[in-house]
């Protein structure tokens, strides 16, 4: 009964890695075809750039079959390789012996892990595989009608484009000669302020110099007061000095 059960754990292991091999090798090609389609689309960007040629982008057809083909192969055997995950862990969880258990249920968290990995990854791939798609069909629809704008109405644009260059080139005029004649008045307005400062200086310049001729008139008065002080007291202490002498000598 060991040896039977020890086989069918046996046998889902080499199920698990043969599954997981071969998902390892499509995941390598499906990332090779996003890749691939990544390169031609740039490729076909530059061609287009420099001729009028209107084939579809990145023969689209024939990659976006091989694409859905790999996309759902892989998926089949991320859900077969999920099954055989569920078989090992039914087998892991009727084991008796406690120790084996251990060992099986690490190995089986090691697939486990794998699985997730490569689950993740094909996702991934998948995700930036139809984001590259939907841009490029997105630029193409673009490019065709900037292409249809220029061939159906060439002439017509250049003359329209004209037009618009001209009337921005007067709207710029017409702003600039805004802006001057806004500078001048403001200049003006500042002249006009500056010459009422300078009226207002004057007039204070010339009430001071009417003032000077008084002001010079007190200060001489104020002088002679003080030379006339200034004698008497002299006067007075020579006179109390003379007296004192006198009365000294006596």
């Amino acid at each position: 009964m060991a040896a039977g059960t020890s086989n069918y754990w046996e046998d889902l292991r080499k199920q698990a890695r043969q599954l997981e091999n071969e998902l390892d090798l499509k995941l390598v090609s499906f990332s090779k075809l996003c890749t691939s389609y990544s390169h031609s689309s740039a490729r076909d960007g530059r061609r287009d750039r420099y001729s009028s040629d209107t084939t579809p982008l990145l023969n689209g057809s024939s990659q976006d079959r091989m694409f859905e083909t790999m996309a759902i192969e892989i998926e089949q055997l991320l859900a077969r390789l999920t099954g055989v995950n569920d078989k090992m862990a039914e087998y892991t969880s009727s084991a008796g012996v406690p120790s084996l258990n251990a060992a099986l249920m690490h190995t089986l968290q090691r697939h486990r892990d794998i699985l997730q990995d490569y689950t993740h990854e094909f996702h991934k791939t998948k995700a930036n595989f139809v984001a590259i798609r939907e841009r490029e069909n997105l630029m193409g629809s673009v490019r065709k009608d900037i292409e249809s704008y220029k061939s159906g109405s060439g002439v017509n644009n250049r003359r329209t484009e004209l037009f618009l260059k001209e009337h921005d080139h007067l709207r710029n005029s017409d702003r600039l000669i805004e802006e001057t004649i806004s500078i001048a008045m403001a200049t003006k307005e500042n002249m006009t302020s500056q010459r009422g400062m300078l009226k207002s200086i004057q007039s204070k310049m010339n009430t001071l110099a009417n003032r000077f001729p008084a002001v010079n008139s007190l200060i001489q008065r104020i002088n002679l007061r003080k030379r006339r002080d200034s004698l008497i007291l002299g006067g007075v202490i020579g006179v109390c000095t003379i007296l004192l002498l006198l009365y000294a000598f006596h």
